[in-house]
């Protein structure tokens, strides 16, 4: 009878563990979907002594979604977490300097490619196989997205409604005030309750279940269903359960970052864009706010020492690193085992981290605070079922970032470090991201090249990184009328492009209005 009791006990309580941008994103998610749930409570316990991590400043366009069914305006939004407008991830000097030049650069933008109806990537290769002096990139020919971001103009103007834009865009922000928001937001909104303490310990059933947690200043509390998002330290997942970690450390090098925080005046004109600029042995962040630039020298310590990494961070920021504010942060790279084990799902860092590039830490954290919130368990029964969906399918999204990250390093042609040479070692590539470049080397891309609808990463985002790095792919034979068809798209998106660079503001003054008047609500 004990045993039927158990199985059929109903999941009322669930607490998430720790706060920061992952805890208050699973708040606010999982706060929403416990509205329709009769007698569930959410409950968010966060340290008062240990700060979040706080320098994932860069989002990708899902989090407006997110947001909006927060029910979070966006003007109190880009107000209270220094929020700037990002359009692209500019990346300079991914690519051998003498071969492609000194300050070679491609945008990975966030609109689709080819918007007027015919692919062009067919019509661009065949320009790159016949006129070997082209100089005109792949963002340039396929989005007239490429010339807003290269003019600094916002996506937006201060008439177009939240959440809309002219372009597809995401924000750049401050990850503290952005956790501050949505906590407000969960516990003003949707009933989150939220205390403060410092959990030690907990206690585990005979069935390998938590029952409850010790905290240092609440006592015990019992609880049914753990959310961990208690950073990299994991404390439920890996030290109480001790789930194993996947290392990924073979596939993607980097594991340290050296960040810093550099003011700029009103005067400093803000880009649309991050900024990342590989070195020898990895690459530099450069995310600029009104009031600031978020900077990060990214790194791998088996191919650059401290004291090398420093000195370069410090030549990036013209000599200035000794005059700021700086730390390291050393980055474990994998994922878990298992992100659902017994009652307990981990997010955020406690997931697991790879590396800053693309924002997909928060990405990832977003994408499965909101998967879980669709199906949270209502009785213990549905632990098993759910769990084993969950871990599938974050294990796909996991091992998909893995490949797409990878690409960025494998392709390149630098050749002036062991660090851009081991990286395009075979054994260090994933065998299905092999599979798809050998593809590609006959074939552009095509959306049946991915499989499911839980690619993290689309095959527009292939498109934008292959291409704006000069990928080798055979130009196909290509039809008279399609030529024509092709040439007079991108001469219109040449047109639509410097029409919307002309219309559009300049990035901070539209920050500098919505702050004072607002943006309209829908």
């Amino acid at each position: 009878m004990i045993e039927v009791d158990k199985v059929n006990k109903e999941v009322q309580r669930i607490v998430i563990i720790g706060g920061g941008t992952a805890g208050w994103l699973a708040a606010n998610h999982i706060g929403i979907a416990a509205q329709l749930l009769p007698n569930v409570t959410v409950t968010l316990i966060e340290s008062p002594d240990i700060p979040t991590i706080g320098v994932g400043e860069g989002t990708v366009p899902a989090i407006k979604q997110s947001l909006q069914s927060f029910g979070i305006r966006e003007t109190d939004f880009i107000r209270d977490c220094d929020v700037s407008f990002k359009q692209s991830i500019k990346f300079c000097n991914w690519l051998d300097k003498t071969k492609h030049g000194e300050n070679n650069s491609y945008h990975h933008l966030f609109d689709v490619p080819s918007p007027l109806g015919a692919d062009l990537t067919p019509q661009w290769l065949h320009q790159q196989a016949t006129h070997s002096n082209s100089s005109t990139s792949y963002s340039q020919n396929v989005s007239p997205q490429h010339y807003i971001c290269e003019a600094l103009k916002a996506p937006k103007l201060i008439t177009t409604p939240e959440y809309g834009g002219k372009v597809s865009y995401a924000y750049h922000l401050n990850a503290a005030k952005f956790a501050k928001l949505l906590a407000s937001n969960a516990t003003s909104k949707l009933g989150v309750q939220h205390l403060q303490a410092n959990v030690l310990d907990a206690d585990i059933d005979d069935e390998g279940n938590l029952t409850q947690l010790k905290t240092d200043k609440l006592g015990e509390l019992a609880f049914d269903f753990f959310i961990d998002c208690s950073g990299f330290e994991s404390i439920l997942l890996t030290k109480k359960l001790q789930v194993p970690f996947v290392d990924k450390s073979k596939q993607l090098f980097v594991n340290k970052a050296i960040v810093a925080q550099v003011p700029i005046t009103e005067e400093y004109a803000i880009p649309p864009y991050t900024i990342a600029t590989a070195h020898q042995a990895g690459w530099v962040w450069d995310i600029a706010l009104p009031e600031r630039r978020g900077t990060g020298f990214v790194y791998s310590d088996n191919h650059m020492t401290s004291s090398e990494a420093e000195q370069k961070f410090d030549r990036y920021l013209g000599g200035k690193l000794a005059s700021l504010a700086s730390r390291e942060i050393p980055m474990k790279v994998g994922y878990r085992e298992k992100f659902w084990f017994k009652n307990c799902v981990a997010l955020g860092l406690a997931q697991g981290f790879l590396e800053p590039i693309e924002a997909t830490s928060i990405l990832l954290t977003d994408f499965a605070a909101g998967y879980l919130a669709k199906r949270l368990p209502q009785t213990m029964a549905q632990m098993p079922a759910l769990s084993e969906r969950f871990n599938n399918t974050m294990t796909y999204a996991w091992e998909r970032v893995v490949e797409f990250a990878k690409l960025h390093y494998c392709i390149s042609d630098r050749t002036d470090s062991d660090f851009w040479i081991d990286n395009r070692h075979p054994e260090s590539i994933p065998e299905p991201l092999k599979h798809k470049m050998a593809l590609w080397q006959n074939y552009s891309p095509l959306t049946d090249d991915l499989f499911s609808r839980f690619e993290v990463f689309n095959i527009d985002n292939y498109l934008y990184v292959l291409y704006g790095m000069k990928y080798q792919t055979k130009a196909a034979n290509l039809s008279e009328s399609y030529h024509h068809i092709a040439q007079q798209q991108i001469a219109q998106i040449e047109k639509i492009g410097k029409g919307l660079a002309a219309e559009l503001p300049e990035h901070r003054a539209l920050l500098n209005k919505i702050k004072q008047f607002g943006l309209k609500t829908i």
